[in-house]
């Protein structure tokens, strides 16, 4: 849709960007709106209106997905951190570790740990890399705190998309109310010039 912000550019430079989610314009005049150009009728503005809409339902799909991974991973990520915390403390005597560790769903082996200064770490796509404790618990850190301001960043693009739905709805109502009064208006000057 063609539609202009006349708010000017000082509130521009203010906005934050939302990851590349298209702001909906808010239809301040229907009248003026459907005199645009591509605004021919209102099942045509309707129409578009509906495919921005679905596009957001697309977004906030592929948005919720990713909060989802994230606020699984937050958990795992302070986890480990927590067992490489109880490593450190353990690393400088010979006392060994007892501890259980998973082999597949509900299925744990014991196991006697020696103390070590070194740890391996999966990174996905089955990659493990071998750290220090020091360098394990640096890069976890950095992670978590990556993936919390993700989570954040997140949560404030959801809160935009759901009020990108409001105003496209709202749009919608405006130009179908619009249409309706219209076509009645239509119809009573139809009715009172017929004999």
């Amino acid at each position: 849709m063609a539609t202009t912000i006349e708010s000017g550019n000082a509130g521009a430079g203010n906005k934050k960007k939302h990851l590349g989610i298209p702001e909906a314009i808010f239809v301040e005049d229907v009248d003026a709106f459907m005199k645009l150009p591509g605004n021919d009728t209102a099942d045509a503005v309707l129409r578009k209106l509906d495919e921005q809409y679905q596009k957001y339902k697309y977004m906030e799909l592929n948005l919720a997905q990713k909060k989802l991974r994230l606020k699984s991973q937050i958990p795992q990520i302070k986890q480990t951190l927590e067992i490489l915390r109880h490593m450190q403390k353990k690393k400088d005597t010979t006392d060994l570790m007892e501890t259980h560790f998973l082999l597949a769903d509900n299925v744990y082996c014991k196991a006697s740990v020696p103390p070590t200064d070194k740890v391996c770490l999966w990174l996905g796509a089955n990659v493990m890399l071998e750290y220090d404790i020091d360098e394990a618990q640096a890069l976890l850190e950095k992670n978590l705190a990556t993936a919390s301001r993700n989570l954040d960043s997140l949560e404030e693009d959801l809160d935009f998309l759901r009020d990108q739905f409001t105003t496209t709805e709202v749009n919608m109502a405006r130009v179908y109310n619009w249409d309706v009064k219209r076509r009645s208006k239509d119809n009573l000057l139809k009715s009172a010039e017929r004999p």
